[in-house]
Parts: C-alpha cells; sequence; structure tokens
C-alpha cells in the first residue's frame, strides 16, 4: 500500500501538500474589436459611418478637446476602435493598433496568462489586477510572438459598452457581424503556441493562395464562433501589402447585394475603390474595401458558394 501511495504521488500533474494548482483558462467567447490608427479621423468617419453605414455610440476626448477615440459599433459587443495619431503616420507604418478578444472572468484570465508566462508589449510584465478603463470595462493588453497588441476585455454591466446596448445600430449598416481580424505571422509555430496552446483557439482551416505555400491559417475562439486569420507573410512586407493583410472582416448573407448596396453610396474621397465580387481560396463569395488609411475590410460571406467546405491545404509555411 505504501509503494502505491508514492506511485501515485509521483503522477504526473499530481500536487504536493504546498502546491497550489495551476490557473485554468476562463472563456475566450470571441472577437471585441479591432483598433486602428488613422491618420484623418473625420475621413475615418466618413468611410466607416458614411459609407459602411455604421453608428458611433460614444468617443473619447483629451484635456485639448480633441477626440482620443472614437467607436464604430459592429453590434452590441463588437466594434472598430479608431486612435487619431494627429496627422503623422500610423506607428511603424502599420494601422493595427490592436485586436482584442472578449472574456468572461478578465481577472481569471490574466492569472492564467501570468502563470503561462505571457508578456505584456514590449515584454513588460502583466498587471496582477484587471483594472476598469474609462469606459468602464475591465481590461488590459497582451503581446503576441510577432509584436501584435492583444487585448482582453470584460464588459461589466455598468460599462458605456453594455449601457449602450440595442442603440447606434443604425439601418444603414452594411453587416451585422464582424467574422473575424486578420493579422500578420512570419513564425506560424509560435503563433500557434500563443494562440493555440496557451490561448485556446482551435485551428479549423488552411489555404495556400498559390498551392505551393501556405498563406492562411484560421483559429477560432475556443467558446464562441468569431477567428483570428494568420496571415503567414515571412518577412515583414511593404506598408501597403501590410494595410492589406492586417485586416478585418464584415459578414454578409450576400456580398454581390452588399457590392450593389455599396455602389449606391459615397466613397470618400481618396478611399480606393472596392474591389468587385470574387470567389476566394475560401469558396466564399468577397468584396474588398479600402479605409481612408489604405486598411482593408472584407465583407464576406458566411458560407461557400456551394455549400461545400473548402479543402484545407497541406503546403508548407513561408521558410518551412
Amino acid at each position: 500500500m505504501l509503494a502505491a501511495a508514492a506511485a501515485a504521488a509521483a503522477l504526473p500533474g499530481m500536487l504536493g501538500a504546498d502546491e497550489a494548482p495551476s490557473p485554468r483558462r476562463p472563456r475566450i467567447t470571441g472577437l471585441s474589436h479591432v483598433a486602428l490608427w488613422v491618420r484623418d479621423l473625420e475621413r475615418s468617419r466618413a468611410f466607416y459611418e458614411g459609407f459602411l453605414g455604421f453608428g458611433e455610440p460614444y468617443s473619447l476626448k483629451g484635456d485639448s478637446g480633441a477626440v482620443q477615440i472614437a467607436w464604430i459599433k459592429i453590434n452590441d459587443r463588437q466594434s472598430v476602435e479608431l486612435f487619431p495619431t494627429g496627422g503623422g503616420a500610423p506607428k511603424d507604418g502599420d494601422s493595427l493598433y490592436h485586436i482584442a478578444l472578449e472574456t468572461d472572468d478578465a481577472q481569471g484570465m490574466l492569472d492564467y496568462l501570468r502563470s503561462r508566462g505571457v508578456k505584456g508589449p514590449g515584454g513588460q510584465p502583466l498587471p496582477e489586477k484587471a483594472k476598469a478603463g474609462r469606459i468602464g470595462n475591465l481590461n488590459y493588453f497582451t503581446e503576441d510572438p510577432d509584436g501584435h497588441i492583444v487585448e482582453f476585455t470584460q464588459y461589466l454591466p455598468d460599462g458605456w459598452t453594455m449601457q449602450k446596448a440595442g442603440q447606434s445600430m443604425p439601418a444603414t449598416r452594411i453587416a451585422w457581424r464582424m467574422s473575424h481580424a486578420g493579422i500578420t505571422v512570419a513564425n506560424l509555430e509560435a503563433s500557434l503556441r500563443f494562440y493555440r496552446d496557451i490561448l485556446g483557439l482551435r485551428e479549423f482551416w488552411r489555404g495556400s493562395s498559390d498551392g505551393k505555400t501556405l498563406s492562411w491559417v484560421n483559429l477560432r475562439a475556443p467558446e464562441g464562433r468569431d477567428y483570428i486569420e494568420l496571415m503567414l507573410c515571412g518577412a515583414r512586407p511593404d506598408t501597403e501589402r501590410l494595410h492589406v493583410l492586417n485586416h478585418l472582416c464584415l459578414e454578409v448573407p450576400d456580398a454581390q447585394a452588399a457590392g450593389d448596396e455599396l455602389k449606391s453610396r459615397t466613397l470618400p474621397a481618396g478611399c480606393k475603390a472596392p474591389n468587385p465580387p470574387r470567389v476566394g481560396v475560401n469558396r466564399r463569395r468577397q468584396v474588398n474595401c479600402y479605409d481612408p488609411d489604405g486598411t482593408r475590410v472584407e465583407v464576406m460571406e458566411a458560407n461557400t458558394v456551394d455549400g461545400r467546405p473548402a479543402p484545407p491545404s497541406s503546403a508548407p509555411a513561408p521558410g518551412g
């Protein structure tokens, strides 16, 4: 009996008397928002509100009275955050500031991430406590292997997000959901260790634009439908290409109808014209739009054109 007890104590995962159990990962329910640097807030508002038809439920101003953040509301749980740069170029030429994932337990997620060695932007330690930001939601920032900032947020009942539920969602919205965000990735395995192994996102498709080298890996939120699209690029692309790869996707039932509707609207001056509807490698019809800073906004159907799933690619990753 003593030998059996000793053997049981040595089993992997068994805790000693002084050991605390490792924190478990709380739920990650979906994509909260995509935050973008914008050079001209009014032009960006004209694109996201006037052209795409979304509402702006609130904004935050600094001491000077200038807007620091404007929220473009997709639905009650999703938005695009616009951060004016004051007319200067976005940081490092990249318009993507951060992406944000929603959790129902921000403090538990923070404890879990710290236990897994996740760091904040620039390699800084994560905070010990999840605190409410200026709009009343819990939030904090982490960093993925490619230096992308990944925010975690929990909507609180008295925060602005929930207080404005059901508001600022006009009938002019071109879409009712943001299905995914695309981010550039240099090293696929490093990104998979972060998004799959630590965060628990589930891979469901791989695609290749040329059949020779892997281009995309899609990872779904573990407790939701939204996903992150890893845009495999190897070496850092030029700025114009970076704005195409780092993107957000609006889901529509009919991309042709959405494209026709957009043709009837006024495209803000300086914006690249949307591409005609086409069927992508994933067999979904889509229209690509471009905001005043060149950031791509994909308008894509939820289903494939024939109802059949697109076959995944077995091509190697860049540099693989």
